[in-house]
């Protein structure tokens, strides 16, 4: 059987049907940044859904600074409406929470949501956008550019897998509180149940998460973080021909890091190079083009993990964690507001204003005292004589 695959391998080889290029992989020690294995990591790749950990970061940074909180509501425009699947299933007005749109951005990997959550946080999407860059550039992402919050295809959209592995190390370094978000497997909302296409959250024990991509120029993408037996790992893959390749591919990887046997190559994830002036490899042809069967079948012969009556490493039985979203309907905007009524003039004079107590910083962080500013107390009513 191995001397049948090899064969067959080496068919393909010879006719030009295999990537001109790797796949990229990477494996990161989380506690270290260590690299443990790199495999053409530097290579510009377009990111599809991965473009989503951006989104996230960036609302998470302006829920931080106080511009959104995670009750701002967002609303579904008829721009957001109108990209592409996949989709929330939520019609044009309907609104969700900001916590509720960051579960289904992440785990449904919705385009519609992605671009409501942008023009919530930035405005519109185009200064969300704007936003997205500027964090790519304080991180050093020297490979990245982004065009749009979703990552459906634009030949302008790239990113290296050394670059996304820097976004997911920046996110949970910088807001380990939304750490569950990127484990969890389903949302329901409504009657609907949204799951994630991660197959580590259900078949690779310590898996928590973080999030998978695909168009047909990027193939099928994968960023995974395991914690296992104090071990805390993140591995990348990119451009796989399958589902089942990125995640056995993955597992692969993060069993090796476990295992002992990749071992640090002597670069921290921070100074290992991108391949500056390369363009992005587009897998396109091989994905989804009249090549994508041939090309499907080389890679299982080069790499037949988890395909029928072949081993697998996703092979450890997790519950599912879910999440259940509300939707909130239409929230009615621009509603005239009541005349308001005559003006009042108190019959008693106000007692001298009494103080607020003050409140622990630890209670009310960020939040002046309100001292001397408070509403006074009403003075006691008359007795009446019986």
């Amino acid at each position: 059987m191995l001397l049948r695959r090899l064969a067959l391998a080496l068919v393909f080889a010879v006719a030009g049907l295999l990537p001109a290029v790797a796949m990229p992989m990477l494996l990161v020690d989380r506690d270290t940044l260590q690299v443990l294995y790199a495999q053409d990591a530097g290579q510009p790749w377009h990111p599809a859904s991965l473009t989503k950990l951006m989104t996230a970061y960036v609302a998470f940074e302006e829920i931080a600074k106080g511009t959104v909180t995670l009750d701002t509501p967002v609303t579904l425009s008829k721009k957001a409406v109108s990209v592409a699947p996949a989709k929330s299933g939520l019609a044009v007005g309907a609104s969700v929470s900001l916590k509720d749109a960051l579960y289904i951005l992440i785990v449904k990997s919705a385009n519609d949501i992605a671009v409501a959550i942008a023009e919530t946080v930035g405005g519109d999407e185009a200064r969300f956008v704007g936003k997205m860059n500027d964090v790519a550039q304080r991180m050093g992402l020297t490979s990245t550019h982004f065009t749009n919050p979703h990552g459906l295809h634009d030949p302008a959209q790239v990113i290296s897998a050394r670059d996304i592995a820097i976004v997911s190390l920046y996110i949970e370094q910088s807001f380990p509180q939304y750490m569950p978000i990127f484990a969890t497997g389903a949302v329901r909302l409504g009657k609907a149940r949204l799951e994630s296409q991660n197959a580590l959250l259900t078949g690779f024990a310590g898996a928590i998460g973080m999030k998978t991509g695909y168009v047909c120029a990027s193939g099928l993408n994968l960023v995974s973080a395991v914690d296992r037996n104090g071990r805390r790992l993140l591995a990348v893959v990119l451009g796989g021909s399958s589902g089942r390749e990125r995640n056995e591919r993955a597992a692969e990887l993060l069993l090796k890091g476990l295992s002992g046997s990749a071992q640090p190559t002597g670069q921290t994830v921070l100074n290992l190079a991108n391949a500056a002036g390369r363009a992005p490899v587009d897998m396109r042809s091989n994905i989804c083009g009249k090549d994508a069967a041939t090309y499907v079948k080389a890679q299982e012969a080069l790499f037949p993990m988890g395909l029928k009556d072949q081993p697998s490493y996703l092979t450890d039985q997790i519950a599912m964690k879910e999440y259940t979203a509300v939707d909130l309907g239409r929230i009615r905007t621009g509603i005239a507001l009541p005349r308001p009524r005559p003006s009042h003039a108190p019959i008693f004079a106000s007692e001298p204003v009494v103080a607020e107590v003050a409140l622990d910083a630890a209670l009310r962080p960020g939040l002046a005292v309100n001292v001397g500013g408070g509403v006074p107390y009403p003075r006691p009513r008359p007795v009446f004589l019986q």
